[in-house]
């Protein structure tokens, strides 16, 4: 009976025993309880985000950040311009822009590389023009700034002669005026000699007088307009205006010779020792 006793007193102190020792494990100091929620409806999924602590810093944009500042380049002569050589003797800016330009750019002429003159008109076809526009040139022209000379060398350039010349531009006529240009100088019928000549010369009057009668911009205006002119502040860079410029200064030279007087600036007056005039 005794030996009864001590075998169920030893078992509920074992049972006893262990139950306290479960006790102090649960309750140890380096555990921690953790709640974990039910991740609410628009949370979607979680992303792991790795980041590269050598990839570069990119930089806030603030609303307020100011804009960057634009800064003018120089325009460059267009490379392979047949006329290269020609303006890197001649300046093509606004900014000191003078009629001395002319003896400057005729020295240039006259002074190509070899195998790279610039092309000039015959002057027999300057008499042709000459003996059949002579009257309507020399007509328009007084009163203005602009030498009949260079009405000449303008026509010469623009159609050679022709009076049904029209351009792939819309520009038609001897001095190739285009329609918004005929518009605004009173030109109805570009076709018409006498009223394109009008239209031409009052175009040339009013750049001389914009460029302050320096015949390398006029020229580039005439061509390319006084708004293209303005923008690049001198002679754009477009190749065609490039070579025009120093064309007509070339034919200038020959049709000054057509003049009793020869003019020395395009604002001379002159008058043609040619039949017909």
């Amino acid at each position: 009976m005794n030996r009864r006793l001590w075998i169920i007193s030893n078992f509920v102190l074992l049972i006893w025993a262990s139950s306290a020792y479960a006790e102090v494990v649960r309750l140890q100091p380096d555990f921690t309880f953790r709640r974990v929620t039910v991740p609410s409806g628009g949370a979607g999924s979680r992303i792991n985000v790795q980041i590269d602590p050598n990839a570069p810093r990119i930089e806030p944009v603030y609303a307020d950040e100011p804009e960057p500042e634009e800064v003018n380049v120089p325009v460059a002569v267009p490379p392979g311009s047949a006329a290269e050589w020609f303006w890197r003797g001649v300046s093509g800016g606004i900014a000191g822009s003078s009629p001395a330009r002319l003896q400057m750019a005729l020295q240039q002429i006259n002074n190509a590389p070899e195998g790279e003159d610039v092309r000039t008109p015959r002057l027999q076809s300057l008499q042709n023009i000459a003996s059949a526009h002579g009257p309507a040139i020399l007509k328009e022209t007084v009163g203005t700034n602009v030498s009949p000379a260079l009405v000449i060398a303008v026509i010469s350039v623009e159609s050679a002669g022709r009076t049904d010349a029209v351009s792939t531009a819309g520009a038609t006529g001897l001095m190739q005026l285009m329609p918004a240009t005929a518009e605004r100088f009173g030109v109805s019928d570009r076709t018409n000699a006498a009223e394109n000549i009008k239209g031409g010369v009052a175009y040339l009057d009013w750049l001389l007088t914009e460029f302050g009668n320096d015949p390398v911009l006029v020229l580039a205006g005439y061509n390319a307009g006084e708004g293209n002119v303005q923008r690049y502040e001198g002679v754009p860079p477009f190749a065609e205006t490039r070579e025009y410029v120093p064309k007509v200064l070339a034919a200038w030279q020959v049709a000054k010779g057509l003049c009793r007087t020869p003019p020395e600036l395009i604002t001379d007056g002159c008058v043609f020792n040619v039949s017909g005039t």
